[in-house]
């Protein structure tokens, strides 16, 4: 029975920190592998962009458009997953569906920031969908199986996004 004042690491496993800038017998002496002068060679100071007075290359790069700052990450479910969890009996087509349940069931891994339903598949089975959006022709497809799709995105920002 080993005691823990006895514990080592197994042999081979640790290996020692070099140790620079101590002579030039450790064979990392002097320079202690950085070089010779300049900011590259002292701690913590590299300018990243910085092409020594040349205009940078993004700066170069034209820009168009509009980049959100924080973007919003959808969990995206397609028709034909839900109709197979139905199918499989992970999912019960007579029950409230919404993101938890979808989580529950395996058909998506987490939520993110929304559920969003796309139409690429068909749905059989009578459905009562709560999504945080959904496509047009998700939406259609439900409606004509029978089902109803409720949206939690706030009609103001469904209007200014388009």
């Amino acid at each position: 029975m080993t005691k823990l004042n006895e514990l080592s690491p197994r042999e081979g496993s640790v290996k020692a920190r070099m140790r620079v800038g101590r002579g030039p017998g450790s064979g990392k002496g002097k320079t202690a592998g950085r070089g010779v002068k300049g900011q590259k060679s002292r701690t913590g100071v590299s300018i990243a962009g910085f092409e020594g007075g040349q205009m940078p290359l993004h700066m170069r790069m034209p820009k168009r458009g509009f980049n959100i700052h924080r973007p919003k990450d959808y969990a995206e479910v397609n028709l034909w997953r839900l109709e197979q969890a139905i199918a499989a009996g992970k999912l019960d087509a007579k029950s409230a569906i919404d993101a938890k349940a979808l989580v529950a069931a395996g058909v998506l891994r987490r939520e993110k920031d929304g559920v969003r339903l796309l139409g690429k598949g068909e749905i059989k089975s009578k459905i009562d969908i709560t999504v945080y959006s959904a496509s047009a022709s998700a939406i259609a497809a439900v409606e004509k199986a029978g089902g109803k799709v409720t949206t939690l995105r706030p009609q103001a920002e469904a209007e200014s996004e388009g």
